[in-house]
């Protein structure tokens, strides 16, 4: 990975290369920060997504917009997903992905670190495209009184996005279903080591 130095910040080429594409979870994610405004001031929203499914893994809400958002971020996705060693994760060149910190936590769990070209948030279109998703589908549609009431909206958006908001380009499934088919069969397979009747069968399936 080749890596610049510029007044003191991390640059690193960006290795995604508009290539959205993932065959399994935990290959590529992307990440960004959004500004969210109410009448107490600003909240600032950083997600991580997988493109395998488009889920959103891991999400922080704060009133600043520091490199602790972002590390923590990070540091939930990677207690979340166990298997992600190698994976690559992309964002733009702001101030806290260029930071030490942020690539010293990189490293330490074994993640690739990609950055778009300056000023081009194509380089970024699946994450821009979530933001663009929740103002216009949340967010803009109501007056939001306070913080509260905004962090309220948000997470609930994450979970309707993730659970009950279709993909088009994933079969027309939710990124939880979509994701949910890769160990579907594996389960079916388990399940057929064992002598089981018609209605185990059913109360299994329904905690799948």
């Amino acid at each position: 990975m080749r890596q610049a130095v510029e007044q003191g910040q991390r640059i690193t080429e960006n290795l995604l290369n508009r290539d959205f594409h993932a065959g399994a979870p935990n290959q590529k994610w992307v990440t960004d920060v959004t500004y969210i405004p109410t009448t107490e001031g600003w909240l600032y929203l950083s997600p991580i997504m997988d493109l395998f499914n488009n889920e959103i893994i891991s999400y922080c809400i704060q009133d600043r917009n520091d490199n602790t958002l972002i590390l923590q971020t990070v540091k939930q996705a990677f207690e979340s997903r166990k298997d992600a060693t190698g994976v690559i994760l992309h964002s733009d060149r702001g101030f806290q992905y260029t930071s030490h910190d942020y690539h010293n936590m990189l490293q330490k769990v074994g993640a690739r670190i990609s950055m778009s070209r300056k000023g081009n948030c194509y380089d970024n279109a699946c994450i821009e495209s979530f933001f663009s998703h929740l103002k216009t589908e949340e967010l803009y549609l109501y007056d939001i009184p306070d913080k509260k009431e905004a962090q309220r909206r948000i997470e609930e958006y994450i979970r309707f996005y993730n659970e009950e908001r279709i993909q088009l380009n994933k079969n027309k499934l939710t990124p939880v279903e979509y994701r949910r088919q890769l160990t579907y069969p594996k389960r079916l397979f388990f399940l057929s080591n064992f002598i089981i009747n018609d209605q185990s069968f059913l109360q299994i399936c329904k905690q799948c």
